[in-house]
């Protein structure tokens, strides 16, 4: 007798989500092809109107990606060369690379252990006469401790922009991630909790002239056409993509209570497993589990990994290598929680429409992974 193999789990599988909209989508695509209106236009104005009304904003920027945004957030609030900005080393490269794009300086300081956000205490540290904004990292889903940095931030009048790419939906003390800081930006890459079926990102800001400037930068610099005032970006949002975010912003909320029940299984499933250590959600706090991160110390994580990948479950590092071990910022400084980050995470898979059988699969697999290693 043969024993029935277990298929595949991928780390990400938007197939379930996306035929859930598929008829929105269809006729998303049919309205833009229709229209004749392809970059901007209403259906991005009608986009940055509902997604301003569900972060509870004044003002929503439509940009080409994630990364733009970073950057035309920080340009629209003043920060150029010559300044510093504070920020995580345990992120996504864009995060930096975004401070760097604008010719100001990040300064790296070291995270909580258990958020993966900035510590404030040595946020506070790090502020010279030259730092201007701080930019913390809502990673993985989980807010950065945002009360104490807004608190410094004010005291030091430095401007905070929210990198929130990784946690569109989730809350510190029922705001949105994104509005509680002088700029939120949201990247909208397929893989994100609200994603395009291309690429696409946001500006999110209360402030009038910071709206205003953004919408100047993402248009080469002009308010109107041919009237360039700035050195700007050519990164406006595709109409097609805005209108794929409008068929799916009403759905965000369901399934990122879905992420968060699949989280709530893992914990389950997973808890007391000795060598593992489960994501914390902090009080106030509403995680959207954009990835489902554990820590494997020891030196096992990647035995972990590729006996799991074994067993037909595929997982992720989300990283490697903390920004400041990378060459493009190899000279600064070491930070050791950041380090030890890198060397342990590992993201197991996760999405809305998860089987259960699938998690039950995983915590199985990862069990005995972490048994055969210990």
């Amino acid at each position: 007798m043969t024993r029935e193999r277990q298929p595949k789990i991928p780390v990400l599988d938007l197939r379930a989500e996306l035929a859930e909209v598929q008829p929105e989508l269809d006729a998303a695509w049919r309205r833009v092809s229709a229209s004749g209106h392809f970059i901007l236009g209403p259906e991005v104005d009608s986009f940055e109107r509902e997604v301003a009304a569900y972060l509870g904003v004044n003002h929503a920027v439509g940009v080409n990606s994630g990364t733009d945004a970073i950057v035309i957030a920080l340009r629209a609030l003043g920060i150029g060369p010559g300044v510093e900005v504070i920020t995580s080393p345990f992120t996504f490269f864009a995060t930096p690379e975004g401070i760097s794009s604008v010719g100001a300086t990040p300064v790296f300081v070291d995270i909580d252990a258990e958020t993966f956000a900035l510590r404030p205490d040595l946020v506070e540290r790090a502020i010279t006469r030259k730092t201007k904004a701080i930019l913390p990292v809502h990673l993985f889903g989980h807010a950065a401790d945002m009360d104490p940095l807004l608190s410094l931030a004010k005291k030091k009048g430095l401007r905070v922009v929210e990198d929130v790419a990784q946690a569109f939906g989730g809350t510190c003390n029922g705001r949105k991630l994104g509005t509680l800081g002088d700029a939120g930006a949201y990247s909208f890459f397929p893989s994100k909790n609200l994603g395009c079926l291309g690429d696409g990102g946001l500006v999110a800001t209360d402030n009038y002239e910071v709206a205003n400037a953004a919408r100047m930068l993402r248009a080469h610099g002009s308010r109107r056409k041919y009237e360039n005032e700035v050195i700007g970006y050519n990164s406006r949002l595709d109409a097609l993509q805005a209108a794929f975010l409008r068929a799916k912003l009403p759905h965000l909320d369901i399934w990122n209570s879905a992420r968060r029940a699949a989280a709530e299984r893992y914990r389950e499933l997973l808890a007391g497993v000795r060598g593992l250590i489960l994501p914390v959600e902090r009080p106030g706090i509403r995680h959207v589990f954009h990835q489902y991160t554990v820590r494997i110390p020891g030196g096992r994580r990647d035995a972990v990994k590729s006996a799991l990948a074994c067993s037909g479950i595929d997982t992720m590092v989300y990283y490697p290598k903390a920004c400041h071990q990378l060459p493009a910022y190899a000279d600064s400084g070491s930070y050791a929680a950041a380090e030890s980050a890198a060397r342990e995470v590992l993201s197991l898979p996760i999405w809305p429409r998860i089987p259960a059988a699938a998690q039950e699969h995983v915590a199985c697999a990862l069990r005995i992974a972490l048994n055969d290693n210990l």
